[in-house]
């Protein structure tokens, strides 16, 4: 049997050795053993080679493939840096390559830093998911790490050919499809038509029973998020579909059996839309004693009580968000007195009685002013709206009213002698209280305060304190 090898290098290998008879059958023999351990050799170098997922063979599989068949590997090759082949001329079309040494400076050598220690190998353990959403740690990747990553594997377009096209960037497809089975489809399809019936009462309490009680709805939460998110974004002159996205929020959040939290921050903005909006509805159908948007915006006060009770321990960022954006809104004399009253509306419901404390009562004088621009106004519509929220004041001050009712005394005078009758029977504030009062709420809010019948809401406000944070 003839080997791939020459029985010639084997005795020229063997002369080097000092073995100067050697056998020709011990030459074949010794060849075909060489070319059965270089196969060996080889067949696990490819086994690395294939577990790496490459297809160019290196001199690191070769030096793996020898220390797992308990050889000595090669030294002096390296992978990492070119190899380069010189020529010599062993005589008249007798080229022999070898490779060339790079020469290194001994004193550099010796003088350069020590390397490094490295750290020791450890495991430790992460969450990579929880309920579907990637948390924010070290160990995972952030939104802009995965965005890059998937244009560059997701994407096989022609980019020349994108360039061409209208201009818009291409649409990128998420690395996991969320599938829906047909019934779910079919079910969102079915739910989100019933709610915006304006014809069929009795469908839409059925869409919002099976909303708040049904258990198998948690792959339809993030497009009910964005079904909601949508439609007040696209309708905020229809207060019918305003108000309905408001109950299908109310809706979702009474079901028990979703899990909510990872979606607050998502649901927060349609709310605070219907809340604080400039203007909500068509402007002409809002005249009236009492425009129709204010009942969407207390409803929508509501839902902020809500999410603010049930996420606001969960969620740390969630009431000092609400509440920035609520006062900035209260402040503004650049708003609508509609976004006014919602802002002090859901002031009222982020932090009850605190934040009326803390708040509310500290701008009341400051706010006086614009209040008094919006009553004496001539636009209609503008009086009708600062009344009400000249109404929306007075009424979250009467949450005050609970809270420092042990304060009074036991004959309903905490405060001294400032109080006097009208020789009818029927008590009034007297004039030292009235200006404590004026010079703490002002004098628009102090006139609604002062009226009969509201005397313990007047030592109320001036017995919470002067606790507050102003803005001028």
């Amino acid at each position: 049997m003839t080997s791939l090898w020459s029985t010639d290098t084997i005795r020229d290998v063997a002369e080097s050795v000092g073995i100067t008879s050697l056998p020709p059958e011990v030459s074949s023999n010794l060849a075909m053993d060489v070319e059965y351990r270089i196969h060996q050799v080889l067949q696990e170098a490819l086994k690395f080679m294939k577990h790496a997922k490459r297809t160019v063979l290196t001199t690191a599989d070769v030096s793996h493939a020898l220390k797992v068949l308990d050889v000595e590997p090669l030294y002096g090759y390296d992978t990492t840096r070119p190899i380069r082949f010189g020529e010599a001329s062993l005589g008249p079309g007798q080229p022999m390559f070898y490779v060339e040494d790079d020469e290194v400076d001994f004193e550099k050598l010796v003088n350069a830093p020590l390397p490094k220690v490295p750290r020791e190998v450890s495991m430790t353990a992460h969450w990579l998911a929880i309920e579907g959403v990637q948390p924010a740690i070290p160990q995972n990747p952030t939104p802009t790490e995965s965005r890059s990553e998937t244009t560059a594997k997701g994407s096989t377009t022609n980019h020349s050919v994108a360039a061409l096209g209208s201009g818009d960037s291409a649409a990128i497809k998420p690395l996991v499809k969320h599938i829906l089975s047909k019934e779910l489809q079919l079910y969102f399809e079915k739910v989100c038509e019933a709610v915006l019936n304006e014809n069929n009462e009795s469908l839409r309490s059925a869409a919002f029973a099976s909303l708040r009680h049904d258990p198998g709805l948690h792959q339809l939460l993030p497009y009910f998020v964005q079904f909601v998110s949508e439609k007040v974004t696209h309708g905020l002159k229809n207060l019918f579909t305003l108000a309905m996205m408001m109950q299908f929020t109310w809706a979702v959040l009474e079901n028990e059996h979703l899990f909510i939290d990872p979606y607050v921050s998502s649901m927060v903005p349609p709310v605070l839309t219907c809340l604080i909006g400039k203007r909500l509805g068509d402007p002409n159908a809002n005249q009236g004693p009492n425009p129709a948007h204010f009942e969407l915006r207390d409803m929508s006060a509501s839902l902020i009580a809500l999410l603010c009770k049930r996420f606001g321990d969960s969620t740390h960022t969630l009431k000092p968000r609400l509440t920035r954006t609520c006062l900035k809104a209260f402040l503004d004399p650049s708003k609508p007195p509609g976004t006014h009253y919602g802002a002090i509306k859901g002031l009222h419901a982020i932090g009850g009685k605190e934040t009326v404390l803390v708040l509310i009562i500290p701008n009341l004088k400051l706010y006086e002013t614009i209040l008094k621009e919006g009553l004496a106004s001539e636009d209609e519509v503008k009086r009708v709206e600062s009344a009400m929220v000249l109404k929306a004041i007075v009424g979250v001050l009467k949450s005050l009213e609970e809270e420092q009712g042990l304060v009074v005394g036991a004959n309903g005078n905490g405060l001294g002698e400032m109080e006097i009758t009208n020789g009818d029977g029927e008590e009034e504030i007297g004039d030292a209280l009235r200006k404590r009062l004026i010079a703490r709420i002002g004098e628009v809010v102090t006139d609604e305060v002062c009226k009969p019948g509201k005397k313990g809401l007047a030592l109320a406000i001036l017995g919470s304190g002067t606790r507050g944070v102003g803005f001028g």
